[in-house]
């Protein structure tokens, strides 16, 4: 493999593919990825994942707050909050590569 992050790459195809051959609209279909992964307990890679499909498609921050909602009464008040920190902490590793890279960038130069 030639990158530096195969993983997460292959997921990121996985997702955009999801998109591709979905009959719901990609910002509805990441509305439900998003429940989905509150249901899940996702970890906050999994978020991190899905992030730039869901920026793409539309997906704001009162979108995740009230898909959060949403889902509090079948999910369980433990699974919100726990989602709640997890979608924090993909927050704060999506900023941590963005200034990596931003500090690669520059000493590049």
């Amino acid at each position: 493999m030639t990158t530096e992050t195969p993983v997460l790459d292959t997921l990121a195809e996985i997702t955009a593919a999801s998109l591709e051959h979905n009959a719901l609209a990609p910002r509805e279909l990441m509305l439900v990825r998003m429940a989905a992964l509150i249901a899940m307990d996702a970890p906050p890679a999994s978020y991190l994942a899905n992030a730039g499909a869901a920026e793409e498609s539309g997906v704001t921050a009162d979108d995740i707050q009230a898909v959060l909602i949403g889902v509090a009464p079948v999910v369980g008040t433990a699974r919100v909050v726990s989602a709640g920190g997890n979608i924090l902490r993909a927050l704060g590793l999506a900023i941590a590569v963005a200034d990596s890279e931003m500090a690669d960038d520059s000493d590049a130069e």
